[in-house]
């Protein structure tokens, strides 16, 4: 591994100073990503920058504005906690997805999110939940959407001195729900050959679908919003006709590649699969009643 120097602030102020230094500096929030990335050449730093110690990356409150979740919060503490599992069960399913039990209690979900990797598990799930980004540097802090956080495979909209500082989360109503679902070869410790979330809101009463969100993972250069899907879906009530729809407009927004662990066709048509599996979970957990395992 190329040599580079090491530094653990413990004050957002100090560690904001660290990364406005001259030369490459890079944040390590749990170092599943970094490390491997040094270690290999595909990245390279001047500077790694500790983030763990800094109070402000480690947030997992609710208030009125929702989740304030830091970035350096490991993915360990997001899987486990009820009330994330009670108001984006999506995001506490996709934490639980990263890696092993071992790379959970290290790794963050912020670090997930900067690793900009298109098959990254827990954005489609921030994506549906209209997550923003909190971006800090000693000019101050900044709110991107996550939808406009991505550039490319690997790459953020993060400038030279910024970090994320962390993601906020609006609170969800009531009669509303998420569900994330991956396809993976192996049982786990794999990346995603495709991934959906998806999230709805509907009406208690006619069940017409009032807000919907679908993001996919693995299947572009970054995770993407399927939008025709989500307007297919809104201000339509939610029938099984409706749902098998929606797996076939969630495809247009796929533009996936052929590589060792699946072909663009066999992305596609898992698009549709976790598309259609996922928003009958969302209707499951609304209304308590059963899909009688549809697919």
């Amino acid at each position: 591994m190329p040599a580079f120097e090491f530094a653990s602030p413990r004050s957002l102020q100090d560690a904001l100073k660290l990364f406005a230094q001259p030369g490459t500096v890079r944040a390590l929030a749990g170092g599943t990503d970094i490390i491997d990335q040094l270690k290999a050449g595909r990245r390279n730093a001047d500077l790694v920058v500790d983030v763990k110690r800094i109070p402000q990356l480690q947030r997992l409150e609710f208030d009125s504005e929702g989740l304030h979740l830091g970035a350096a919060r490991c993915c360990t503490d997001v899987h486990h906690n009820r009330d994330v599992w009670q108001r984006y069960p999506a995001l506490a399913e996709s934490a639980g997805l990263v890696g092993s039990v071992q790379i959970q209690n290290r790794a963050a979900v912020g670090g997930n999110v900067c690793n900009a990797a298109p098959s990254a598990d827990t954005t489609p799930a921030l994506l549906v939940h209209d997550a923003k980004a909190i971006i800090a540097s000693q000019r101050g802090n900044r709110v991107v959407p996550l939808t406009d956080f991505f550039a490319g495979p690997g790459q953020t909209v993060l400038q030279k001195g910024e970090i994320l500082l962390g993601l906020l989360l609006p609170p969800p109503p009531e009669h509303s729900a998420s569900a994330y679902l991956r396809f993976i070869p192996r049982n786990e410790m794999d990346i995603a050959v495709a991934g959906v979330g998806s999230y709805l809101e509907l009406d208690p009463a006619t069940h017409i679908v009032r807000k919907a969100r679908i993001a996919l993972a693995s299947v572009a250069p970054t995770p993407v919003r399927a939008r025709a899907a989500e307007a297919a879906l809104e201000g339509r009530t939610l029938t099984e006709d409706l749902i098998e729809h929606a797996g076939e407009e969630a495809v247009k927004a796929a533009a996936p590649i052929t590589d060792v662990r699946g072909s663009a066709e066999y992305r596609k048509e898992l698009v549709k699969v976790l598309t259609r599996r996922t928003v009958r979970i969302c209707q499951e957990r609304i209304t308590g009643v059963s899909t009688n395992g549809r697919h």
